[in-house]
């Protein structure tokens, strides 16, 4: 906790809002998208939807592929304190409605399901999208499988097994307009799922990575990404580091506060 309180110091004195942004199109994407406010309806769905986990005691046995927990010390869990504790946060949430309703994509990947919340912010977004989610562990794949079928969320395929061997299965001969990552939270992990979904970005594709200063690793892994040649554009809003391909903008990176 101490070093994400660090870095969003650190993150503050470096980031601008809209006043500082001289690209016509990461402006918009602040002024119409960032700083909108979020349809009440849709926060009152996303906050039902919540409300499901949250009240689901259950114990579930977590198989835990990638950095562990910074929290959990033990892998049988309750499902609520999962969601509490662990779960897509009402603010990012939030973001992550409006980021997909104003880019609208179609088809989806999101690695990292684990109960389903990320997943479901993404289906509030945009309801026609079809959405293919990837998930290590088979217990909270059990558990976000039976959310979407009670919020009836359509269209949401879930693979459950090792990214390693699920995430080339699910991308091949694959376009995707919008991913989002958040699975395993180490260097060499996000590093190989960032190469190995580069074949399937188009002009218009927007990827998100979650957490990218959730340690010293991460960030290297995102300086990597940054500064990586197919990719044009980044926006950092702290909590996640968004992606984008446009070959008509300029190599540019930004910091915004949201």
């Amino acid at each position: 906790m101490t070093h994400l309180i660090t870095e969003y110091l650190k993150f503050l004195l470096k980031s601008s809002n809209q006043h500082g942004v001289h690209s016509p199109f990461v402006y918009d994407l602040v002024t119409k998208c960032f700083y909108k406010k979020t349809d009440s309806d849709c926060i009152k769905l996303f906050s039902k939807t919540k409300q499901h986990l949250l009240d689901n005691k259950s114990l579930i046995k977590v198989t835990d592929f990638g950095a562990g927990s910074k929290i959990f010390k033990d892998n049988n869990r309750q499902v609520s304190k999962i969601a509490k504790i662990a779960g897509l946060s009402n603010k990012k949430a939030k973001l992550l409605i409006r980021v997909i309703e104003y880019f609208k994509p179609k088809t989806i990947l999101e690695i990292g399901t684990s109960l389903g919340l990320g997943t479901s912010a993404i289906k509030i977004g945009n309801k026609e999208s079809t959405i293919t989610t990837l998930e290590g562990c088979s217990e909270t794949s059990k558990v976000a499988n039976h959310l979407f079928f009670t919020n009836n969320f359509n269209n949401i395929k879930i693979i459950t097994g090792d990214f390693k061997e699920t995430l080339p299965l699910a991308i091949k001969n694959q376009k995707i307009d919008c991913i989002y990552f958040d699975g395993n939270h180490t260097k060499k992990d996000t590093l190989h799922y960032f190469e190995t979904c580069l074949n399937t970005a188009h002009n218009n594709s927007v990827w998100i990575f979650d957490d990218i200063y959730w340690s010293d690793e991460m960030k290297e892994a995102w300086t990597e990404i940054k500064n990586h040649n197919k990719v044009t554009v980044t926006v950092d809003v702290f909590y996640w580091g968004i992606v984008f391909f446009r070959k008509e903008q300029e190599k540019e990176h930004f910091k915004i506060r949201v």
